[in-house]
């Protein structure tokens, strides 16, 4: 028998232990491997008896890595990115410019797609390939080399490049009654009809903060409609459906189209809204390089 036969745990189980660990969470690793739960629990108690060791502490609100799991999930994550980021290189051949982006989707509609033909034009000899999410870069699992998200989400320990800043001002659709009667003042607003992204852990500033922001004392209970997903609270401000929370990266071109308008002249400055990632195991190729620098001015010139 092979040394590594004897060796290496049950390997049916380990990418099961990766999804939850990373995760931190047998509910959400099942979803992600679209295994059942009772099926992930059972993989990392093999992985567990043929360690000797405990990965995790079961407690009643969830799972928590021990000290000998960390680092079984930092080795595997580590291992599992080369193993992918090798398996991307042989799939490539002679393609050694690729380079792939994950991008939050919003960002990747409405601020990146319009500049992308510039990245093109730039350096014509690289193939980009883009994949975009509305979940943090903590959950993605394929491939990429650099990625761009909101600061401050879940990074899954991969390094941060830079940041880059962003305003953050209400906007809502131009025959919206608060666009009629512009400019109001902040206080005004909590008169009209709001539109709250909420998502658990809360990864983005929302209306109490930006009225507290603005000097203003919110209620406790602000009514409105509320949406997990920014993309489609956009939507709802386009529509005419109420008054939105929107970032100037993502809006100032629907602005500039008087597809949207702010009804007040006030704007929170965020100066480490934006983060840029690379791969905690990618190799500094020209690629990757040319995308980030591309990236960095891109972002600076709209400061």
């Amino acid at each position: 028998m092979h040394a590594l036969s004897r060796s290496l745990p049950p390997l049916a189980a380990l990418l099961p232990f990766e999804a939850a660990a990373r995760l931190e969470s047998f509910t959400r690793a099942a979803a992600e491997l679209h295994l059942t739960q009772a099926a992930i629990s059972r993989q990392i108690r093999a992985l567990e008896r043929d360690l000797g060791v405990a990965l995790f502490e079961r407690r009643n609100r969830g799972v928590f890595l021990t000290p000998e799991g960390r680092e079984l999930a930092r080795t595997l994550a580590e291992s599992l990115g080369q193993i992918a980021r090798h398996a991307e290189t042989i799939r490539g051949g002679e393609r050694g410019q690729r380079v792939i982006l994950f991008c939050q989707l919003c960002e990747a509609f409405y601020w990146l797609m319009p500049r992308l033909a510039d990245f093109h034009r730039r350096h014509p000899e690289i193939d980009l390939k883009l994949i975009t999410s509305t979940r943090p870069l903590s959950e993605q699992r394929d491939p990429f080399d650099v990625a761009l998200q909101t600061h401050g989400r879940p990074s899954g320990g991969h390094a941060l490049a830079f940041t880059a800043s962003d305003t953050i001002l209400p906007v809502c659709s131009p025959d919206h009654p608060a666009a009629q009667q512009a400019p109001l003042a902040p206080a005004e607003l909590a008169t009209f009809e709001l539109l709250h992204h909420h998502v658990a852990p809360a990864e983005w500033m929302g209306w109490h903060d930006w009225f507290e922001a603005m000097g203003e004392t919110p209620a406790t209970d602000l009514g409105g409609r509320r949406f997990d997903s920014y993309p489609l609270l956009l939507q709802a401000a386009l529509s005419g459906h109420g008054i939105a929370l929107g970032w100037a990266r993502t809006t100032q071109r629907l602005i500039a189209a008087g597809d949207l308008v702010a009804p007040v002249d006030e704007r929170f400055f965020q100066p480490e809204a934006i983060g840029v990632y690379v791969h905690r195991n990618a190799t500094q190729r020209h690629a990757s390089r040319a995308l980030l620098d591309w990236l960095e001015a891109a972002l600076q010139q709209e400061e």
